[in-house]
């Protein structure tokens, strides 16, 4: 079973929430197009920043290489364990980069693909949202006093 973890957008002008159907569900775990293809994976994932940190790391890197007249293979092997972090750590990057655009994690769920695990979520989601708001002006029940808000007095009140 795979781990998911679920983020909201923020919301569009005119809504009071993120529409449910732009939800994004981001698996854990290695990804293996992420590691075989890594600038493409990022392209694809529109994960400029991260695209860009890839580049220039492994430029920088493979000028350091050829400065210290290392051989080939070794700047192979270097590249390969590059393209292994960024298939590792993909998830994270996808993530940070969801965070930095002002979407806002809402928890995980589990399951055996992508669907299940949409399926459990929004199971458990409809759960927890209360069906409707309380309203905002209730009247104060008769065994409470006007001058007491849960179990601290207000300031100034007399004791």
């Amino acid at each position: 079973m795979s781990t998911y973890t679920v983020h909201a957008p923020p919301p569009r002008p005119g809504e009071s929430a993120a529409d449910p159907a732009r939800f994004k569900f981001v698996r854990d775990g290695f990804y293996f197009w992420g590691f075989l293809l890594a600038p493409l994976w990022l392209l694809v994932h529109r994960l400029w920043l991260a695209l860009l940190g890839y580049l220039v790391l492994t430029g920088a890197i493979g000028a350091a290489l050829y400065a210290l007249g290392i051989s080939g293979s070794v700047g192979w092997a270097v590249g390969l364990l590059i393209t292994l972090l960024v298939g590792f750590e993909a998830a994270t990057l996808w993530r940070w980069t969801l965070t930095r655009r002002g979407w806002t994690m809402l928890g995980f769920t589990v399951g055996d693909d992508l669907e299940t695990a949409e399926q459990r979520f929004f199971a458990a989601w409809a759960q927890r949202r209360p069906a409707a708001p309380p309203p905002a002006t209730a009247a104060p029940s008769a065994h409470m006093s006007p001058d007491v808000i849960g179990l601290f007095p207000e300031p100034g009140a007399t004791r």
